[in-house]
C-alpha cells in the first residue's frame, strides 16, 4: 500500500515505480486484538461488513442506491452511536449527506461513475476541513463557530470522486498534542470515544472515532490523520485495517496540523482492498498547489531521492490473496518488551510470535532482524520537531479560519481560550504540551534548543531544530538500510498493546508501540488485524497484579523531568508531580484542573482516588449543563456572523442529534459513566451499557 515506499536504496538509483515497488510496504504492523467479549452482530443491518466492491456491484446492478445505503448508516449511527451502547464515534452528521447521495445516484443513472468511492458514505476525522455546514474543530470549542471556508484537498478529492461525506468523527482533542496526561478519544466538544468491542475499552487515538466507526460499521470507510501512531493505534484497538500513507502522498491542506514534517491523512477500513481503493481517491499524485509536501519527498528521502513520477492511480491492482508467497519479510521486536517500568504480558508476546509464524506459514521468507543483529536508529529529534512545527503550523492554520474564537490567532490564543474555559476544555488533563511548544523560539531553525527535547541528549549537547531534523532523517536511512541489506519487501512488527480500559484518572495505559519506526522520517505503515482467536488477559486489571504505567519510580522520574521543563517554560519551579494531577509549579500554575462534578445518578459517589478531596461541583442547569459550559456556548453563538446559524444548528439538518448541542448535554454524563462506582441497583444496567457492539468476524481480508 505504500505509495512511494522510501525503502529501495538497493535498486541502484531506479527511482521510478514498478508494480513490485508499488506493492511494497515499509512497515506492516500486526494487530493484537482488543480484549473484550464478543458481541451479537446487528442482524437487522443489511450492510454489515459490506466492502466497497460489493456495494458498488449492488449499485451498478440497480439493487441498491446510495441514498438507501446512506440512510441505513445514519440509522445505525443513531441506534448504536448516539444511543444504545453509545460508541460516541460520530461527532456530527452532515446535513447534506442525503443530497450528496441523491446526486451520486442521479449521475449513475446517467452512466457517470466518478470513481471507486462513487456513492460510498465516508466519515472524516474532525480535523479535516469541509467547506459545508459542518464544524471542523479538532474536538475543541476554540474552533467551533463558522465552518471552514473551503474544503481540504482530501475532502475536495472525495467530492470529485463521487463519495458521500457522511459526517465527522470524534478524536483525541488537538490530535493528542495538548497534554502529556491526555486521554485518548476524549475531547471537550466530543466527549469520550468508546471501543465497539467493549464500551469500557479505549479506542486509542488520536483518530479514535475514525477507527471505532469503521469497526462498528457506521460507514464503509473513514479517514483519520497520523503524526505518530494516530491512525494505526486506533486500527489496532478497534480491529480494522489502518493505512498511514507516506508523508506527502496525501495533502494536508485544510487539515488542522501538528507537524508538516510528519502529518498525513489515511483510511480506516474493514479490508485491505477498501483501504487501497480509498487511498487512490484521496491522494495527490502531483502538487496540489496548497501543500508543498505533495510536490516533494518525505524527510527520510530528503537529498537522497526524488519524488516518483509514476505514482499509481489505483492501488487495488496490487491486492493479491497469495501475495506473501515468495515475499521477503523482516520481523523486529524492537520496543515490544514494553516501555520503561512496563512489561508486556506473556500472552500478548505469544500472540505476536504466532502472528510472525503465520507469515512463514503463508509462504513468506521471514528474516529475524533482531537475531541478525540489526538495530534501527531511533528518530531522536522527533518530539522537538513536533513542538517547533506545531507552534508555527497551528498559527498558519488559524489564519485560514474566520468566525471562531481562535481565528487569526496563535497557539497563545488557544492557550488563553482553554484557561478561560477550563471546565469544558480541561476537566481531566492540562495543556502542558501547548505551554511547552509556546515557550520555544521558533523563528530560527538553527537557534540552540533544549537538547533533552530536541535531540534526546544530555545537557550541553549542541542541538537545534535543523539538527533534530537530521536525527529523524537518520531513522529513515536506517530503515532503508534494513530493506536493502536483507532485500526485504517489508518490515513487520506488532502495532500496539491490546485496548485498555478507559481511565479518566490515570490516563492512557500504553505498554508498547512501534509507529515511531516510521513516524520521524515520514514513512508509511499499514496495520492489519491478526488472528481473531488471539486473546490474553487485560493488562490493566485492578486489584492483584494491577498495572498502572504512570506509577513506579521510573514513571515518576519521567514525570518530574517533564514537569521541570514545563515549569521552566512558564517561569516557575516544580513543587510536585502526580500521575493524576500533572505538574504543580511554585509560580502557582498547575497543570491539572479540578475533577468533573461528582453527580452520579443511581450510583454511589466516590472521592477522587487521586486528590483525596471532594471534586469541584459547578452549578448546573436543568439539562445538566454547567454554568461554564453554557457561557462557552453562548460566547460561540455570539461570535456567529450575520446570516449564519448557531454552531448547534449547523449540525442538525434532517439527520439531527449529532451536533454540539447533543454533545454538550452528554459530555459530563459520559465522563461520569467511567469515574463513578456503580451501586448494586445500577450494576445490571451498567453491564448492559458495556456490551460490545460487534464481533470481529473476518477482518483484514483483501478480497474485492
Amino acid at each position: 500500500m505504500a505509495a512511494f515506499p522510501a525503502t529501495l536504496t538497493h535498486l541502484e538509483g531506479r527511482h521510478h515505480m514498478t508494480s513490485r515497488m508499488a506493492g511494497r510496504i515499509l512497515v506492516t504492523a500486526l494487530l493484537v486484538l482488543p480484549l473484550a467479549a464478543r458481541a451479537q452482530t446487528g442482524a437487522g443491518f443489511p450492510f454489515l461488513e459490506a466492502t466497497v466492491a460489493q456495494l458498488q456491484a449492488q449499485m451498478a446492478s440497480g439493487h441498491l442506491t446510495s441514498e438507501h445505503l446512506t440512510r441505513a448508516y445514519i440509522d445505525r449511527i443513531h441506534s448504536l452511536d448516539s444511543t444504545g451502547p453509545g460508541v460516541n464515534s460520530v461527532i456530527e452528521l452532515n446535513p447534506d449527506a442525503i443530497v450528496m447521495a441523491r446526486h451520486a445516484d442521479a449521475l449513475r443513472r446517467q452512466g457517470k461513475v466518478l470513481g471507486p468511492l462513487h456513492g460510498i458514505p465516508v466519515l472524516l476525522k474532525d480535523n479535516i476541513d469541509t467547506g459545508d455546514q459542518m464544524q471542523t474543530s479538532a474536538g475543541s470549542f476554540a474552533l467551533v463557530g463558522m465552518p471552514a471556508p473551503k474544503d481540504s484537498t482530501v475532502a475536495a478529492n472525495l467530492r470529485a470522486g463521487g463519495a458521500v461525506i457522511l459526517g465527522k468523527t470524534t478524536l483525541s482533542e488537538w490530535a493528542n498534542f495538548r497534554s502529556f496526561e491526555s486521554i485518548s478519544g476524549w475531547s471537550g466538544r466530543g466527549g469520550q470515544t468508546h471501543n465497539p468491542y467493549g464500551i469500557d475499552r479505549n479506542a486509542c487515538g488520536s483518530s479514535s472515532g475514525s477507527g471505532a466507526a469503521a469497526s462498528a460499521n457506521f460507514a464503509t470507510v473513514s479517514l483519520g490523520s497520523e503524526t505518530d501512531g494516530s491512525i494505526v493505534c486506533p486500527g489496532n484497538a478497534n480491529g480494522v485495517v489502518a493505512l498511514k500513507p507516506t508523508v506527502g502522498l496525501v495533502s494536508r491542506a485544510g487539515v488542522i496540523p501538528i507537524s508538516h514534517t510528519q502529518d498525513t491523512v489515511g483510511p480506516h477500513a474493514r479490508t485491505v482492498a477498501d483501504a487501497a481503493a480509498t487511498l487512490g481517491v484521496i491522494q495527490s499524485r502531483t502538487f496540489d498547489g496548497r501543500d508543498p509536501a505533495t510536490g516533494d519527498v518525505p524527510l527520510g528521502w530528503r537529498g537522497r531521492f526524488t519524488r516518483p513520477t509514476n505514482i499509481p492511480a489505483d492501488y487495488t491492482q496490487f491486492i493479491d490473496p497469495n501475495g506473501l508467497k515468495g515475499a521477503r519479510i523482516g520481523i523486529t521486536r524492537a520496543g515490544l518488551s514494553g516501555f520503561t517500568n512496563v512489561t508486556t504480558p506473556a500472552p500478548v508476546t505469544a500472540a505476536i510470535e504466532a502472528a510472525f509464524k503465520a507469515l512463514s506459514d503463508a509462504g513468506a521468507t521471514v528474516i529475524d532482524l533482531d537475531k541478525a543483529g540489526f538495530s534501527f536508529t531511533p528518530a531522536n529529534g522527533e518530539f522537538g520537531v513536533l513542538l517547533y512545527d506545531f507552534k508555527n503550523d497551528l498559527a498558519k492554520y488559524f489564519a485560514t479560519r474566520v468566525g471562531v474564537p481562535v481565528a487569526g490567532g496563535t497557539l497563545q490564543t488557544a492557550i488563553d481560550f482553554n484557561n478561560a474555559h477550563a471546565d469544558v476544555e480541561m476537566p481531566f488533563f492540562n495543556q502542558d504540551i501547548f505551554d511547552l511548544a509556546n515557550s520555544l523560539n521558533t523563528t530560527d531553525p538553527n537557534a540552540p534548543q533544549d537538547p533533552g527535547l530536541f535531540c534526546s541528549a544530555a545537557a550541553g549537547t549542541p542541538c537545534s531544530y535543523n539538527i533534530a531534523l537530521n536525527l529523524d532523517q537518520a531513522a529513515g536511512v536506517s530503515m532503508d538500510k534494513a530493506l536493502s541489506m536483507f532485500n526485504l519487501d517489508a518490515v513487520v512488527s506488532a502495532t500496539d498493546n491490546p485496548a485498555w480500559a478507559t481511565d479518566l484518572v490515570y490516563g492512557d495505559h500504553f505498554i508498547f508501540g512501534t509507529s515511531s519506526l516510521a513516524a520521524g522520517p515520514g514513512y508509511p505503515i499499514i496495520q492489519m488485524p491478526a488472528d481473531p482467536r488471539a486473546r490474553a488477559q487485560p493488562a490493566d486489571v485492578r486489584g492483584d497484579g494491577a498495572f498502572r504505567p504512570h506509577q513506579g519510580p521510573a514513571a515518576a522520574e519521567r514525570r518530574r523531568g517533564r514537569c521541570d521543563r514545563y515549569c521552566d517554560a512558564i517561569g516557575g519551579e516544580r513543587r510536585g508531580s502526580h500521575p493524576g494531577r500533572g505538574c504543580r509549579c511554585r509560580a502557582g500554575r498547575g497543570c491539572r484542573h479540578p475533577r468533573p462534578v461528582n453527580e452520579c445518578e443511581g450510583e454511589e459517589s466516590t472521592a477522587s482516588p487521586v486528590a483525596g478531596r471532594p471534586r469541584h461541583q459547578p452549578r448546573r442547569d436543568h439539562r445538566g449543563v454547567t454554568d461554564r459550559q453554557g457561557a462557552v456556548l453562548s460566547l460561540l453563538q455570539e461570535q456567529g456572523r450575520p446570516g449564519t446559524r448557531s454552531p448547534a444548528d449547523l449540525s442538525r439538518g434532517d439527520q439531527g442529534g449529532h451536533g454540539p448541542d447533543r454533545l454538550r448535554d452528554q459530555l459530563l454524563a459520559r465522563s461520569r459513566a467511567v469515574v463513578c462506582r456503580p451501586s448494586r441497583a445500577a450494576t445490571a444496567l451498567r453491564d448492559d451499557a458495556r456490551l460490545p457492539v460487534r464481533n470481529l468476524g473476518q477482518r483484514g481480508v483483501g478480497g474485492r
